[in-house]
């Protein structure tokens, strides 16, 4: 593995997720710094990891960083909320030393828990996440770093994933599913008064979200400030951005059918991409 890392001394950004919510984050990503190249990663065949445990989470992350890094990847972004609450601390200080200390693993939690503070009015602040990521209290405990006055609840949301990725998430079906789990969250705190999306897929849920919070309520999601993040993160880090190849192209990848891939990318994209069958060393 270190071998085939030094025959890299510029490659593209990796975006890695589970499934499919990370292309929000990648889209994010294009729309703020278009002229670099992207590889995306999507470990369709063993989504979701949501609930799976701490070991298996960062072991799967682990392979497709290391995949990446392979493929010539100089930054990884983990856009995908239960890796980054699970993994990323671990292979930033174990496994990165190891593999090319030059190269950098980035997640999406920090960035939201940077500008938190700076959108909440009274630092009452919910969370709608997967239930792995509000297990982690991950976001908690970024944000308390930074804010040490917000107060973070959080609520799980079963069903949500599922319903983005089969495309249900305009139908009727939808409406109770997004009602129970925001009526949840505000039933454990009422004066929340701005709620974080932990989950790259639930923004395509905005509207139904929008239906059933009250109106002043200010929702969160992190596709923009990822990317504004990771703009100040290659301004200050020139010696990584200098080794960013920059000819504006994107490849997609999948453990997955990438037939069923491309059909669900669109739903996230709104738009056909090209994708290609990706294997991952199977360790667990």
């Amino acid at each position: 593995m270190l071998k085939a890392l030094t025959q890299h001394l510029s490659g593209p950004i990796g975006v890695f997720d589970s499934g499919y919510g990370g292309l929000t984050i990648l889209h994010g990503i294009r729309q703020l710094l278009p002229q670099y190249d992207f590889l995306y990663l999507g470990d369709n065949a063993r989504a979701p990891y949501g609930p799976r445990s701490f070991d298996v989470v960062y072991e799967f992350t682990r392979q497709a960083v290391e995949k990446l890094f392979a493929m010539g990847c100089q930054l990884v972004i983990l856009g995908c909320n239960t890796a980054s609450a699970k993994a990323l601390r671990t292979i930033q200080q174990n496994d990165l030393p190891r593999w090319d200390p030059m190269r950098r693993v980035l997640g999406i939690i920090r960035p939201t828990a940077e500008v938190i503070g700076k959108l909440t009015r009274n630092n009452h602040v919910g969370l709608l996440a997967t239930e792995g990521t509000v297990r982690s209290h991950s976001y908690d405990m970024e944000i308390a770093k930074l804010w040490p006055d917000i107060k973070v609840t959080g609520q799980a949301c079963p069903f949500w994933v599922p319903l983005v990725e089969y495309n249900e998430a305009d139908s009727p079906g939808a409406d109770y599913f997004v009602k129970k789990r925001i009526d949840q969250l505000m039933q454990q705190d009422s004066d929340i008064d701005t709620i974080i999306l932990g989950c790259t897929h639930f923004p395509l849920l905005m509207p139904k979200i929008l239906k059933y919070v009250s109106p002043g309520i200010r929702i969160v999601s992190q596709g923009e400030y990822v990317a504004g993040s990771l703009k100040e993160y290659l301004f200050r880090h020139e010696d990584i951005e200098k080794r960013l190849t920059k000819n504006g192209t994107v490849k997609y990848y999948t453990t997955e059918n990438p037939e069923k891939f491309k059909e669900s990318a669109c739903v996230f994209l709104h738009d056909n991409v090209e994708v290609e069958h990706i294997e991952l060393e199977e360790r667990c």
